[in-house]
């Protein structure tokens, strides 16, 4: 059985014969008769009397009509519930690391609301080990993260460059150190030092970078605008990405 033909029953029911319902369904008459066969023969009941002069609903359709009729108003209605869940809001949900990001991120959000104003956009700052994680349990999905060369991805995520970034030393505009053309390792393992937190993959770098002699005195910042605003305070240099845009 198939919904269209409780359709073409109700048509004829409703302009009174199958040459008029075919004209409204814009369907041959044959066709038409052969799909309403059809539905007889499966229903085992004669829905239609035929005569030359044309065919009406026989006594049996009319007894059915009720029940086709309440039939085709649940489709309607599941019709009108699918078409609703798709006008109703979802949520998209990102996760960052943040630094870096907002270069990409804020006007890729205003850009996907203006186009997408059913959908809300759900950005959380998390550790990287937790995106990748969150993404690979259904989580989240997207997430921005930062990469060195050579890091493994888990093959069951894409892996997208948006930015390529450089590690720069930053620095107090009164430090020493602003005025030096060239900044060693050593510069910065002598004196008190900015360094993201444990989670963080500027953590990783510095830890490469001092290796087993690290500086005396670290502070330890939530990620790079953090470690920005120690730098700021003259609390000592760090060493954080500078981004520009991936060609």
């Amino acid at each position: 059985m198939r919904i269209e033909q409780l359709e073409y029953l109700a048509a004829v029911t409703q302009h009174g014969s199958l040459r008029r319902a075919s004209e409204q369904l814009h369907l041959s008459q044959s066709a038409l008769s052969e799909a309403i066969r059809g539905l007889e023969r499966e229903l085992g009941v004669p829905l239609l009397e035929r005569h030359r002069s044309g065919a009406r609903i026989s006594r049996d359709g009319s007894d059915l009509l009720p029940i086709m009729a309440e039939v085709l108003n649940g489709i309607a209605r599941l019709k009108e519930a699918a078409g609703d869940q798709n006008r109703t809001s979802r949520t998209i949900r990102v996760g960052t690391v943040n630094a870096g990001t907002s270069a990409i991120l804020i006007p890729a959000v205003q850009d996907f609301g203006t186009r997408h104003a059913t959908t809300t956009v759900d950005v959380a700052t998390m550790f990287q080990a937790d995106i990748q994680q969150s993404l690979l349990e259904g989580r989240l999905e997207i997430g921005l993260v930062n990469i060195f060369p050579g890091d493994d991805i888990p093959t069951a995520l894409t892996a997208v460059p948006l930015l390529e970034g450089t590690p720069v030393v930053c620095v107090h505009t009164g430090d020493p150190l602003a005025t030096q053309d060239e900044i060693s390792v050593d510069d910065l393992r002598h004196r008190p030092f900015v360094s993201s937190r444990p989670g963080y993959v500027m953590n990783r770098l510095t830890q490469r970078l001092f290796g087993s002699r690290p500086p005396a005195t670290t502070y330890y910042a939530d990620g790079a605008e953090m470690a920005k605003s120690l730098v700021a305070k003259g609390v000592g240099p760090s060493v954080l990405p500078d981004y520009r845009h991936h060609r």
